[in-house]
């Protein structure tokens, strides 16, 4: 069980999620960020003072998948978010010890499903 962890352009989100849908992944948590990396910011005037803006909105998706759909997740990720530009994001992967459906006290990949 591996926990995927992407950073995206959030005008990209809905390339991703087709991307995702197409490759048959419908399970994922989307969350508004701010971050910074590479593309350091840029500067904006606000009524005349200026203001360094070096925290940009992405979109933080979290997808928990069995080993099988790992590979086409992130394919579909990358297909979906991929502009070929500075800021396109990131993909972590990480292991997932455990996991546990509520309802039914599933375990481990069937709880994933």
């Amino acid at each position: 069980m591996k926990m995927i962890t992407a950073y995206i352009q959030p005008y990209k989100l809905n390339d991703v999620k087709k991307e995702l849908f197409k490759a048959q992944v419908f399970k994922m948590s989307i969350t508004n960020v701010l971050g910074c990396g590479q593309q350091g910011g840029y500067t904006e005037i606000y009524r005349g003072v200026d203001f360094e803006v070096n925290l940009l909105k992405k979109v933080r998706i979290d997808i928990a998948v069995n080993e099988n759909f790992l590979d086409t997740a992130i394919e579909a990720i990358l297909k979906g978010a991929r502009t070929g530009e500075i800021g396109d994001g990131k993909i972590f992967v990480t292991n997932i010890e455990e996991c546990i459906r509520i309802r039914s006290n599933d375990r481990g990949s069937e709880a994933i499903g």
